[in-house]
């Protein structure tokens, strides 16, 4: 067990997530992001600056026995930000000697290929984004086996929950549609089977990882439910538990896509992810649950907690900064 400092960088869904398992653990916790805000309770230090200037990193983690990397820019800023923002992370855990637990996803894979996508597959990205991540990847482990600073990589396939938002592609764009019994948007050929993983398993997943003394040095694919829906299948029961007689859904075609990504940089960096939902994308999870005994939460309950996340707009504590 990990009781020292553990210290976020990122506030977004899955850094908040990692606050309220280490929160529930007992765990001290300090975050850091651009703003110095973060809807957190009071005596929780938050810190601002840039997590991409390794000095301002170490400053930040100083004190720290774990680090967790959850910041995740702009899709279409990645390349010209996110090499810079893990290396200053990385910076700080050797400067510390804390141990590094680094979010990722699953795009450095690349095509699924008609199997379920397991930690020991090979990179064959075919996208930027993923040959960017497979890069990121291998600095980490390379920098753990050199002896350098210990690490632990985390990686979940596309999230839903609360706080999930906009970035989701079972967040903004379907619970409210659902609630109010009008039609939701979803991207992709909603058929297929998909994994989603939790956002709440994901910090579950993560705070994990920052303690179990057999984490480091190795990828962990956080908690899926095993039982694999396709999109329309999670959409129906997101309708159904919201009172719903029927669904209303649309996939929002190709074409679309291609002529919104002529103005939009963020869609155009969509189009090259398509490719996850035109087969069964399948991420198993299996080894996560195994070794470390962390398990998924059934999908019906998490949808349910998601939907009860839109409709009880009271928050436990107010958003405040401290420096």
């Amino acid at each position: 067990m990990n009781t020292g400092l553990h210290v976020i960088f990122g506030t977004g869904a899955i850094g908040l997530a990692a606050f309220d398992a280490l929160r529930r653990r007992g765990r001290t916790v300090r975050l850091v992001n651009r703003s110095g805000q973060a809807t957190v309770p009071e005596g929780v230090e938050v810190i601002a600056g840039n997590a991409a200037d390794p000095v301002f990193a170490a400053r930040a983690a100083h004190g720290a026995t774990v680090i967790y990397q959850t910041m995740n820019p702009p899709y279409h800023l990645w390349s010209a930000q996110f090499p810079a923002l893990q290396t200053g992370v990385l910076a700080a855990a050797e400067a510390t000697g804390a141990r590094l637990v680094s979010m990722e996803n699953v795009y450095m894979y690349g095509r699924p290929a008609g199997r379920p996508l397991t930690e020991d597959r090979p990179n064959n990205a075919h996208t930027i984004k993923g040959r960017l991540r497979a890069a990121m990847a291998e600095e980490l482990l390379h920098a753990h086996h050199a002896g350098r600073v210990e690490v632990a990589i985390g990686r979940a396939s596309d999230y839903f929950g609360p706080r999930g938002g906009a970035q989701s592609n079972l967040g903004d764009r379907v619970f409210p549609a659902a609630l109010a019994g009008k039609t939701s948007t979803v991207l992709g050929d909603r058929h297929q089977p998909h994994t989603y993983t939790y956002i709440p398993d994901i910090g579950e997943g993560l705070a994990v990882l920052g303690e179990h003394p057999d984490a480091p040095g190795q990828i962990w694919h956080l908690p899926n439910d095993p039982h694999t829906r396709s999109t329309q299948e999670l959409v129906d029961t997101i309708y159904r538990q919201a009172g719903q007689q029927r669904t209303r859904i649309r996939a929002v075609p190709p074409f679309l896509l291609r002529a919104l990504a002529i103005t939009s940089p963020v869609v155009r960096e969509l189009l090259e992810m398509q490719y996850q939902f035109e087969e069964p994308f399948i991420v198993d999870s299996s080894k996560i649950t195994t070794r470390l005994g962390v398990t998924a939460t059934p999908l019906d309950e998490a949808i349910a907690e998601t939907l009860n996340s839109y409709t009880d707009t009271s928050q436990p504590y107010p958003e405040r900064a401290q420096s």
